[in-house]
């Protein structure tokens, strides 16, 4: 346990360190650019300031303070973190483009009004950064909008042609998101009328003891072939045997590497359920085994379905005959710059992709984490037809 905590502090001690480095490269290439006169230009220096101070305290405030304040605290700080991560990356691609301006300009022989240019580029990336925060404010905060797909699965039969999954991921009930924003997801689920519910891990920021008044409309979902959830990576960091258990309190199916297996129409479907790809590194035991989950599902299974929380898991679990695997944890990267970034991690970003025989479809997430920001990645709650492959199109 010391050890864990050195290794906390630790990262935390860097985070700080590369923030605050990061709030003054930010000050020093737009407050003199911007010409601002000497008020103006220190209350830009103390806003950062505050800025540099606010993130770390809505990091640590939801854990360190009791309700309500911490969850206020976090609402700050987490808003402050969108709106310094956009500021920080228009400041980078600011400076790209002013450099190679120069260096266009200086091969041309040309001179340009400099002084003018980067007072106008300055006042741009901070309106910039200000307008893709209220928006992706705007977006985090609506219900996810419904998305259909379409699953062409070979031999499944006309019975179960049109079969429905419908798929949440990555609410990441928290500080930001509680019960009201939940009830609205579960309202929307059910208002579609699927075969299955499928939830693909990240359900959770925190504890049971804080959050599971909060998570509780969850235990409202209905299917008639069964509510099903799979731990995600935040499920760990949050304590997952009592939030395993509380989701089975809430009448939900939690699948650790194993499956059921349904028969609408009278025909086998296997929803098979594997714990999050990193799991084994909180508990040896319960280790992400895609193998596991399909031992002993039957043999002529019409469709076999896994559910595992990211993406990655895809690699070892094609070549054991799945059809689909249904995963989230990307969230679509949320907002840019981030989902360039997740490709070098995971093999698909979002949507339906082809591996092997198998397909995987990868949600951008029901709700968000972090900042209360979407841009380019909307949330989503996906509604999915399996389909017989000659009724595709």
């Amino acid at each position: 346990m010391p050890a864990v905590s050195l290794r906390q502090s630790s990262f935390f001690l860097r985070f700080l360190t590369l923030g605050a480095l990061a709030h003054v490269y930010v000050g020093a290439r737009l407050i003199p650019d911007a010409l601002l006169n000497p008020a103006g230009a220190t209350a830009a220096i103390l806003a950062l300031i505050l800025s540099c101070i606010l993130i770390p305290l809505g990091m640590l405030g939801r854990s360190s303070v009791h309700p309500p304040w911490g969850d206020r605290i976090a609402w700050v700080g987490l808003i402050a973190m969108g709106l310094f991560s956009s500021l920080f990356v228009l400041t980078v691609i600011r400076d790209a483009a002013l450099l190679l301006t120069w260096l266009v300009s200086l091969a041309a022989g040309s001179e340009l009004p400099w002084t003018r240019l980067r007072s106008i580029s300055a006042w741009a990336v901070a309106a910039l950064a200000l307008a893709d925060t209220l928006i992706g404010f705007y977006n985090a905060r609506r219900r996810a909008r419904v998305v259909d797909v379409e699953v062409p699965i070979p031999g499944l039969p006309q019975d179960l042609d049109g079969f429905t999954i419908v798929q949440i991921s990555d609410i990441h009930v928290g500080p930001t998101i509680k019960k009201h924003y939940v009830q609205a997801i579960v309202d929307a689920v059910n208002e579609l009328l699927p075969d299955v519910i499928a939830i693909t891990g990240d359900v959770v920021d925190g504890s049971v003891e804080h959050l599971a008044p909060q998570a509780s409309p969850l235990g409202a979902l209905r299917a008639p072939y069964g509510v099903y959830l799979v731990t995600g990576n935040h499920e760990y960091y949050s304590g997952a045997t009592p939030w395993v258990a509380e989701f089975r309190r809430m009448g939900l199916r939690v699948l650790m590497n194993e499956h059921a297996v349904i028969h609408p129409s009278g025909l086998p479907i296997v929803v098979a359920g594997v714990t999050d790809y990193s799991a084994g590194a909180f508990d040896p035991q319960q280790r992400s085994n895609p193998k596991a989950a399909l031992a002993g599902a039957p043999a002529d299974a019409c469709a076999k379905i896994l559910l595992a929380h990211q993406p990655r898991s895809a690699a070892a679990a094609e070549p054991l005959g799945y059809h689909l695997q249904l995963s989230g944890h990307t969230h679509g990267g949320q907002f840019f710059p981030w989902g360039f970034f997740v490709r070098f991690q995971q093999p698909f970003t979002a949507g339906l992709h082809r591996l092997g025989k198998m397909w995987v479809y990868t949600s951008r997430g029901t709700g968000y984490w972090g900042p209360p920001k979407r841009l380019g990645a909307p949330s989503e709650i996906t509604r999915l037809r399996l389909r017989t492959a000659s009724a595709r199109g």
